[in-house]
């Protein structure tokens, strides 16, 4: 049975009231204690959460000046938007332009004959798209049983998601089929071969699926028996007096660096286009810089600085961490960049200055004049680049490891293309059957499937090699990878060529249908016959570099410097200068502030480290309270019952002596 306890009865002592006050005077001050230092430690934890929510702002804002591509835009101008508008990048040179727009590039459209009914049915088997341009893939689409009518294979057409969109039209004489090219241009003009379902060995005549067949250059009802609507074309524009055609109203590569969009033709009234340095972006990108700067300057002040008027420092005041960061980035901003020479060589010379308070000042009249003065040359302060003489050896990238320097490049070796080539087998036939319609291929590691080409007599050998361009790079292993090839007939010989450089690029004829019948069209697997590309070879700065394909990449002082050579002379080319700006630096030190392994995140790990300890050392302190309240409780009430058994032997004693004869107890 638990025994009744109240501490205190006995004595007459408060010994709970006792107890507690001697144990708050105990721990109370550790507590205290406690507090301040986790006070000051989540402080300290808050601030340098700050400081790199801050920094990473502060990166942001560096978006626009720290590549050489975001810094030195260019812009472009029509003087007539109704005739083409344009837009321009880095690459491209300030000059103007007269333009004038002759022919808008046109889709290529084909229609059925009149249906009475949109579910009539046609047929069904494949129905294989060719374009102009013999480089882009054939597609196939299955118009499976249930599919074979107008509205059936105009859904199957749509849903392949391939370069030909097809739809129903109702006009006074029924329903019609129409395919469109998705693309305009003679490059994607249609070209559609059948394979019926079943095979009736006529796939190009006016019965079933056979209707939608169409070859431009074969007779109507053997093989052209759509109509058609819309004759591709390609757009027609002079620039400068220049004739230039494109299968798009785009015009991409006319003017190295810039897009052109063609909107209306207009033969006779040429417009200027301006392209020029775009000034007010490259402003606006360094003002924003400026600001970022500031922003985080104002931080720095507040973490680390001292309020005279209060007499309080800030949180992360005389912090090392704080300081550490502070000093590398402004020793970036006064420093003279690396790797340049001339004029402007740093913030300074383009009216970025320090101010008493430690934020930036921009002279904007001074930017300006600079901007005017000598465009590239201010995007390199700021931004990484590279440059060099020979138009063929082009600045391609760098890593962070890579020194600012100029560096001689010798090219021992160019790149080039794997092919396959077999000059023993000449071509005999141009008729594909059906001993010799298929093949595999292998182009660059990746596995085609099997490749069924069209069955027909070809005009010549170049029209075969069309033929196998397209039905090779149509192949689905081949296009999920990416990878193409160019096939060409010259010397009675096929060859087909990788169209990426490299050791790489490699093609092999793994195998085709029937040795005999094939080597007719000039088809062998003959592993002897490919030829596998090579990388392009050479040192940067002295040193061997690594080639990839038509990059050569640096080791050493230049480690990381990529630069693609697309071709010249073997031997010195010339030599490659880069530089690091100000706000690459900076973007490349704000990656290393704000990693996983950063000395800022080190100190949050180790203040987190301090917090966890002070939470150790509160439940070490409430162990030792508990304990102390215990051995107080125990003497305490050791005390009591001792008093109260004196008090008990104190009564008992008055009792006996009041009861002795002659004893005086007040009353006589």
């Amino acid at each position: 049975m638990a025994s009744i306890s109240s501490p205190g009865i006995g004595s007459g002592l408060d010994i709970r009231n006792l107890v507690d006050s001697l144990v708050r005077a105990e721990g109370e001050p550790v507590v205290q204690r406690l507090d301040r230092r986790q006070e000051r430690v989540e402080a300290q934890l808050s601030a340098i959460g700050s400081l790199k929510s801050a920094l990473s702002s502060f990166k942001t804002s560096l978006l626009d000046v720290s590549t050489f591509n975001s810094f030195a835009r260019r812009s472009a101008s029509s003087s007539n938007e109704s005739l083409f508008s344009a837009t321009a990048g880095s690459t491209a040179t300030p000059a103007t332009y007269q333009l004038e727009v002759e022919q808008l590039a046109v889709a290529h459209k084909l229609a059925t004959g009149s249906f009475e009914d949109s579910k009539a049915s046609i047929g069904t088997g494949t129905l294989t798209f060719q374009y102009g341009d013999p480089s882009k893939p054939a597609q196939t689409v299955t118009i499976e049983p249930g599919q074979g009518s107008l509205e059936g294979i105009r859904d199957a057409v749509n849903n392949a998601g391939i370069e030909v969109s097809a739809s129903i039209i109702k006009g006074d004489d029924g329903y019609q089929l129409v395919f469109s090219a998705r693309g305009t241009g003679v490059d994607n003009s249609i070209r559609i071969s059948v394979s019926e379902n079943p095979a009736n060995g006529g796939n190009t005549d006016m019965n079933g699926l056979s209707q939608l067949a169409y070859n431009p250059d074969a007779e109507v009802g053997a093989g052209r028996n759509l109509n058609q609507m819309t004759e591709a074309k390609d757009a027609i524009a002079h620039i400068d007096g220049i004739r230039v055609t494109s299968a798009s109203n785009t015009l991409n590569n006319s003017i190295p660096g810039v897009s052109i969009t063609l909107q209306k033709a207009e033969s006779g009234s040429p417009a200027t286009l301006t392209v020029a340095a775009d000034r007010a972006s490259a402003s606006s990108g360094v003002e924003k810089f400026v600001e970022g700067f500031n922003k985080l300057a104002a931080l720095f002040k507040e973490l680390g600085g001292y309020d005279a008027a209060s007499q309080t420092g800030g949180v992360l005041q005389g912090d090392a961490t704080l300081r550490g960061v502070e000093n590398q980035l402004r020793r970036m901003i006064s420093n003279v960049v690396p790797g340049l020479d001339g004029a402007y060589r740093s913030m300074a010379d383009i009216g970025i200055r320090t101010q008493a308070d430690g934020s930036l000042s921009l002279d904007k009249a001074r930017l300006e004049q600079a901007l005017s003065q000598n465009f590239d040359d201010i995007a390199r302060i700021f931004a990484a680049a590279g440059s060099s003489q020979d138009s063929l050896m082009r600045y391609a990238g760098a890593s962070s490891n890579t020194q600012p320097g100029s560096y001689a490049v010798n090219v021992t070796q160019l790149a080039t293309q794997g092919l396959y080539r077999d000059v023993a087998a000449q071509l005999s036939s141009l008729t594909v059957g059906a001993d010799n319609d298929s093949f595999r291929i292998k182009v660059n590691g990746i596995q085609s499937g099997l490749i069924t080409l069209n069955r027909a007599s070809y005009e010549d050998g170049h029209a075969l090699a069309a033929e196998l361009q397209s039905k090779i790079n149509g192949d689905g292993n081949l296009s999920a990878a990416r990878t193409t090839v160019k096939v060409s007939f010259e010397d009675g010989a096929f060859t087909f060529r990788s169209e990426r450089y490299g050791s790489v690029s490699q093609v092999a004829i793994s195998s085709v249908k029937d040795a005999t019948a094939s080597a007719l069209i000039g088809l062998t697997a003959n592993s002897a016959a490919s030829i596998a590309g090579l990388d392009v070879a050479g040192t940067i700065g002295g040193r061997a570099a690594t080639g990839s394909g038509q990059t050569l990449i640096g080791a050493g002082m230049a480690e990381g410097l990529r630069i693609e050579v697309a071709g010249g002379e073997l031997g010195d080319r010339g030599r490659m200068s880069f530089s690091r700006g100000v706000a690459d630096q900076m973007n490349t030190m704000l990656d290393q502030f704000l990693g996983d392994n950063s000395f800022l995140t080190a100190r949050t790990d180790s203040l987190d480290s301090q917090l966890k300890t002070i939470g150790d050392e509160r439940e070490n302190l409430i162990r030792r309270m508990d304990s102390l309240e215990a051995r107080y409780m125990r003497q305490f009430s050791a005390l009591d019952a001792m008093m109260a058994q004196m008090q008990s032997t104190s009564n008992f004693l008055a009792g006996q002596l009041t009861a002795l004869p002659g004893a005086y107890n007040g009353r006589n």
